[in-house]
Parts: structure tokens; C-alpha cells; sequence
């Protein structure tokens, strides 16, 4: 049975619109960067390109974005997927992400931060946080990532200082603030 769209506040799109046909399955999946931990480009970074770091963790800052606050989080240990966590940084997979996601609150303004975890772009595990601007009730759910690609981007001032409030909140209770 398929959904009635128009009934969705939140789909981004008029209707009609056209969805493509699927492609045929690839026989092999092309390597992502930093695949097998061969030449990773968020291992091989250094700390500065980062907003905060500690011994364990790095937050960087996504820009351009529509939005405040889009940050993302990645262990300094090269690994895959959260299921390749070692016993110790898994452990502290959730004080971390409670830690962002309260910092990312702190800006204001926030009504819900979503938590995106996908792993096509880069081999090297990474956690996006999205802020939903408060009161902007169409972008809520699932179809915020895809309006943060047709909204077109704050100014790059805007979003570096919601980065550099973020960065000064968890520097606050440990690590280094990048500024």
C-alpha cells in the first residue's frame, strides 16, 4: 500500500513528482575513502582542521549548511561502523553523543537535534548531528537531511559561530576547543 504524500507536511516536494527507477544491484560496491584504513582522509587530518578534540573523539564542523550547528562526530581510531568500536570507546560511544547533542541544544533556538549515522560516503565511522531550527515544524523528521540540500545556506559567519559555541561547551568539561 503506498503513503499519501500529500497528507505529509513535512515532504519537501509538490506533487506529482517522479520517482526514478532503481538500478540493477552493482556486482561490487566501489571503495570508500579511507577504505581498510589506507590513505583515510579523517585519520590523516590534523587536529586543527577539527572543532574540538580529546584523546578518543573529533567534531567537525559541517559547512556550508542551511542550518546552525551541524556537526559530526568521529572516533579518533579508525573503524567502520559502531559495531567495530573497541569494548572501551563504545562505552563511551553514549556519553559522547549526550555530550554533543547538549552542546548543539545550547545554541538555542534548537527544537530537535537528529542523530545520522551513514557510512557510504567515508570508511572511517561518523555521526552527524542536525539541529531542527525550533518552531520550523516542516522540517521535522526524516526528510531534514534532504532539506538541507534544497534550503539554501545561512552565512558562513553564522554557522562558524554556532561551531565555535559548540566546540567551547565540550572544552569546557575536557578536551581542546580548535579555534
Amino acid at each position: 500500500m503506498a503513503r499519501d504524500l500529500s497528507k505529509l507536511t513535512t515532504f519537501p516536494f509538490t506533487l506529482p513528482v517522479a520517482v526514478r527507477s532503481l538500478d540493477d544491484p552493482a556486482q561490487v560496491e566501489p571503495d570508500r575513502a579511507g577504505e581498510r584504513g589506507v590513505d583515510c582522509p579523517l585519520c590523516a587530518a590534523p587536529d586543527t582542521d577539527y572543532l574540538w578534540s580529546d584523546d578518543r573523539w573529533r567534531l567537525w564542523l559541517y559547512t556550508p549548511s542551511p542550518f546552525r550547528g551541524v556537526v559530526i562526530l568521529s572516533p579518533r581510531e579508525h573503524v567502520q561502523t559502531v559495531g567495530e568500536l573497541s569494548a572501551d570507546l563504545a562505552a563511551d560511544l553514549g556519553p559522547m553523543l549526550g555530550r554533543v547533542d547538549r552542546a548543539v541544544y545550547g545554541l538555542g533556538g534548537i527544537g530537535r537535534v537528529h542523530l545520522n549515522y551513514w557510512g557510504d560516503g567515508s570508511a572511517h565511522l561518523h555521526i552527524w548531528f542536525y539541529p531542527r531550527p525550533y518552531g520550523a515544524l516542516q522540517l521535522r523528521g526524516t526528510f531534514l537531511g534532504m532539506w538541507s540540500v534544497l534550503l539554501p545556506d545561512l552565512p558562513d559567519e553564522q554557522v562558524r559561530s554556532a561551531g565555535v559555541q559548540i566546540a567551547r561547551t565540550l572544552a569546557a568539561e575536557s578536551g581542546t576547543a580548535q579555534l
